[in-house]
């Protein structure tokens, strides 16, 4: 069963191979959806500074009757942090809001602040001052793995030429029809685990034939379609929900995608629209 399964990070940690996204999920919410993910056997709970949910889901783990060291806890430095100094009080606070006395994992949210996601300053400085923070955080047991959000390759780069602590994870955009594969590869040669959130592309899979074809094929739906392609490119699947019934349904993904059939879903064209979330700078929008 997937919630039993785990990838292991380059330092050792365990880090469960299917994760619960809370991205849009309220603060007042998300502690009902975490404790429901946790009885269904999910041990592994994504959340962000930016998400604005930090305080509930610190609520879910600490009532959700699993013990602590069971349960894995990502959060993600907001992308607006490009100093050490606020990065420290940033680090800091989360644990503070979440009420927990350390984090599975936390990550840079992105290499650029939203609002110049697409503007050419690349903020090599501002992110090996916040690289700094989190190692910090690290050596002190305050997180007990690090990692890094939409880097690009140069993004990468400009970190593992600078880091005392490499990265652990690279938490990215990959699903049927866009999937990063040089990124991907690039990002797994070095040793770091690849993360995909959206596994589903933001519900918008839903509305493909070709894909709904193939998992019918499969008797299973497309968000675990979706959810096994990632699975079975060793990437580690974020797919997010409030609904009990659906996450019981993201993990039943006991099947396995032919290799034609892979090969068919990664070569797909590409999903240009994201419907609501197509103004989010990730699926291709400009906040201005």
């Amino acid at each position: 069963m997937i919630l039993e399964e785990k990838y292991t990070l380059w330092n050792g940690v365990e880090i469960p191979k299917l994760g619960l996204g809370t991205w849009f999920i309220s603060d007042t919410d998300v502690a009902q959806a975490v404790k429901d993910a946790a009885e269904i056997g999910y041990r592994h709970i994504d959340t962000a500074q930016a998400y604005e949910n930090e305080r509930g889901v610190g609520e879910g783990v600490r009532a959700c009757g699993v013990k602590r060291e069971d349960m894995f806890v990502t959060t993600k430095l907001a992308a607006e942090i490009k100093s050490y100094k606020e990065a420290v009080a940033s680090i800091d606070n989360s644990l503070k809001t979440l009420g927990l006395d350390y984090i599975d994992l936390m990550i840079i949210h992105s290499p650029k602040p939203w609002m110049k996601f697409h503007k050419d300053d690349p903020f090599f400085e501002g992110n090996r001052e916040a690289w700094r923070a989190l190692e910090e955080a690290y050596q002190a047991g305050k997180l007990r793995a690090i990692g890094l959000s939409n880097f690009e390759k140069a993004d990468l780069d400009n970190i593992l030429a600078s880091c005392t602590v490499k990265p652990m994870v690279n938490q990215i955009l990959a699903h049927i029809s866009n999937t990063p594969k040089e990124l991907i590869q690039y990002t797994q040669d070095k040793g770091i685990l690849v993360e995909a959130y959206s596994p589903v592309a933001h519900g918008e899979l839903m509305k493909n034939q070709d894909v709904i074809n193939i998992a019918e094929k499969y008797g299973v739906t497309v968000p675990q379609l979706g959810i096994r392609y990632v699975l079975q490119l060793d990437l580690l699947p974020l797919p997010k929900t409030a609904n009990p019934a659906h996450m019981k349904n993201n993990a039943d993904v006991d099947f396995v995608i032919s290799d034609d059939d892979m090969d068919f879903l990664n070569d797909m064209e590409q999903i240009e629209d994201y419907g609501d979330a197509s103004m989010f700078p990730v699926y291709g929008g400009k906040l201005e």
